[in-house]
């Protein structure tokens, strides 16, 4: 008990100034109590609830001039620091010292929602000539760290797209480039998403013909005649830039070699055989010159043996098979042609 006495009085003497790091924790964790401590308790180490506990069961009794001088010198600290910074990644590093991880995601993305991915997730849904038209009136500096942010397919598109001399500068300097500072790398996000982003929202990045053409492909041929019928009597001239937009079935049949040969691989046999079935022999000759003999003797026995297939089951094999092109070509293995008189394009 004498023990216990001579320890109190011992820290009822002790000046505010003489008191440690350690001490003054314990005396901030008891001036808070459990109401507002229980997060900052939860944040902590073992080791550092043990320090602080032990700190704690030697304090005695403290005046409240001590209390609120520590109290007043920590907010004065604070304040020195500068005013506090939220953003995403501050948050979600403060939520997962005391939530579950798979909690704390879904509670950040319920805040940003389908529009709050980072800026680079953002940017990689722009169609490159949108952003080259945009980064090409930047520093190559600041071309530079956006490139170097996006994916490689991405990038590579865009650079592109620029002015070869501004292109050359910016792949020079890509080649020395260190790390980026965080300070800068958030400079160029914010300045993204003021100056280019808000903008591109208020805008069509999409032609309305081309977005039109795509739907039309779903169509059903039955659908889309009927639909292309009716436009062309009320509007002849949308009718035309939508058909040449559009991407059929009959198309596949300006395939390279190569191209044709990883379709062909990439398309059930099933569905290959009804979509065969539907079209003109032209284009099943186009299709069996690119396999081998065995396995267009096999697809030409099934064609022959197959009874009547509904129009609708053709429609959708056939546009299966132009869906599975178009993905090709997304990814570059595929490079889609156009009429023999047009410039090549990829999807």
């Amino acid at each position: 008990m004498n023990q216990v006495v001579n320890i109190e009085a011992e820290v009822d003497n002790v000046a505010y100034e003489d008191l440690k790091g350690k001490q003054k924790a314990a005396i901030l964790m008891m001036a808070l109590g459990q109401d507002h401590g229980a997060r900052i308790w939860e944040a902590l180490m073992d080791e550092e609830i043990k320090e602080i506990s032990l700190e704690m069961s030697k304090i005695g009794n403290l005046s409240a001039d001590v209390i609120e001088q520590l109290l007043m010198d920590f907010i004065s600290q604070m304040s020195a620091s500068g005013a506090l910074t939220g953003s995403f990644d501050a948050t979600e590093r403060l939520l997962k010292q005391f939530l579950p991880g798979d909690r704390v995601s879904q509670i950040l993305n319920e805040i940003r929602g389908p529009a709050g991915r980072n800026m680079w997730e953002q940017l990689s849904n722009v169609q490159e000539d949108i952003l080259a038209n945009y980064l090409k009136n930047e520093y190559p500096q600041t071309v530079c760290v956006v490139l170097s942010k996006l994916r490689s397919d991405q990038s590579a598109k865009i650079l592109a797209l620029l002015p070869d001399d501004f292109a050359l500068e910016v792949v020079n300097r890509m080649l020395t480039m260190e790390s980026v500072q965080k300070e800068i790398l958030d400079r160029i996000e914010d300045t993204l998403r003021i100056e280019f982003m808000s903008s591109l929202a208020q805008t069509s990045s999409r032609d309305a013909h081309e977005q039109m053409a795509d739907i039309f492909n779903s169509f059903d041929r039955q659908t889309e005649a009927r639909f292309l019928t009716s436009l062309e009597e009320d509007n002849r001239e949308s009718a035309e830039k939508i058909k040449h937009l559009m991407f059929t079935f009959e198309d596949l049949g300006n395939l390279d070699t190569t191209g044709c040969q990883s379709l062909l691989r990439a398309t059930p046999k099933d569905k290959l055989a009804i979509a065969l079935k539907g079209t003109t022999d032209a284009m099943r000759d186009f299709f069996f010159d690119n396999m081998s003999q065995r396995a267009a003797k096999m697809l030409r026995d099934d064609l022959e043996v197959m009874g009547a297939v509904r129009l609708k089951d053709v429609d959708e094999a056939q546009l299966h098979m132009v869906n599975l092109c178009k993905d090709l070509a997304a990814k570059g293995e595929i490079i889609i042609n156009s009429d023999s008189g047009a410039d090549d394009y990829v999807l």
